[in-house]
């Protein structure tokens, strides 16, 4: 099976849901015109990164009721769509989110799991931890969402390879960080991510579709650079940098057989065997936390 994937790579305004919504749906129409079966948005792109005291008015609610969220669950009837966005449950607790939506249905949604608070990140001030990492099914095969700082915690994609994922989406808000003077004045973070998206591919025998923002907040820069990446950890697509643009290609699921046949890392992993020494390692060191 071959699907056409597009990385929405948006330039949101910080805290306008209803200019952003009206910007998710004209990608979406876009996308549609185009063939795309499936259209990925990065973290938060209905609100922009640093929305900080915002939080309680930009936050909407995953059901019908919510007109922001009805108006994309209808907009998913032809294209699937993958989104962030801030979500408030029941009891009004705020979690960085992004939702999989399908011809009318919302499929899974995933709280963020690893809040920084380092550096130019205080997303732990604003933001309960999501509590779950879970693969889930679609029209295409199994996936498995992460969203930015969870996929630099490689327990995370490792989970959800155990329960299933062939396809994992990060949606992703990374700003501009470092510059390597031996690489022209390439962005280290760039590199970084770049190298772990391979890495995932290749480690995991998976397919990789990373989707990073682009624009200004608060005098940082997004840097945009999405990519999707084969499951022998090769480059399908490396979008532009720092440029609002669709990014499109096409990803042949019966790679994940071809590859698998030759690389059989997933027959060969032993996950009891890591969950009896992770059990052990955290019975002996009571610095490590749940």
């Amino acid at each position: 099976m071959r699907i056409t994937v597009g990385l929405a790579q948006i330039y949101p305004k910080l805290g306008d849901v209803a200019a952003n919504l009206e910007k998710h749906l004209a990608f979406v129409e876009q996308a549609d015109q185009q063939g795309v079966d499936l259209l990925v948005f990065p973290e938060l792109s209905l609100t922009g990164y640093y929305v900080q005291d915002l939080v309680p008015e930009v936050a909407i609610r995953t059901t019908r009721d919510d007109a922001t969220f009805r108006a994309l669950l209808d907009a998913s009837m032809q294209t699937d769509i993958a989104f962030g966005f801030v979500h408030a449950d029941k009891r009004q607790r705020f979690y960085i989110a992004q939702a999989y939506l399908s011809q009318g249905e919302c499929l899974h949604v995933h709280h963020k799991i690893y809040l920084p608070t380092y550096g130019m990140f205080d997303d732990g001030r604003y933001f309960d931890q999501g509590t779950e990492i879970r693969a889930f099914d679609t029209r295409f095969g199994r996936f498995g969402m992460l969203i930015c700082e969870d996929f630099w915690h490689m327990s995370a994609p490792y989970v959800l390879w155990m329960d299933g994922a062939d396809v994992m989406i990060f949606g992703n808000s990374s700003p501009g960080r470092g510059v390597s003077a031996s690489e022209g004045g390439r962005l280290t973070v760039a590199r970084w991510v770049e190298l772990m998206t391979q890495a995932y591919g290749s480690t995991f025998t998976d397919y990789i579709l990373m989707c990073n923002r682009v624009g200004y907040e608060d005098g940082r820069n997004f840097w945009g650079g999405s990519l999707i990446v084969n499951p022998e950890g090769e480059f399908l697509e490396h979008g532009c940098y720092f440029e609002e643009k669709l990014i499109t290609n096409s990803i042949d699921l019966n790679q994940l057989h071809r590859t698998r046949s030759r690389m059989p890392l997933l027959r060969d992993e032993r996950p009891q065997l890591v969950q009896r020494e992770l059990a052990r390692i955290v019975s002996e060191d009571g610095d490590y936390r749940e």
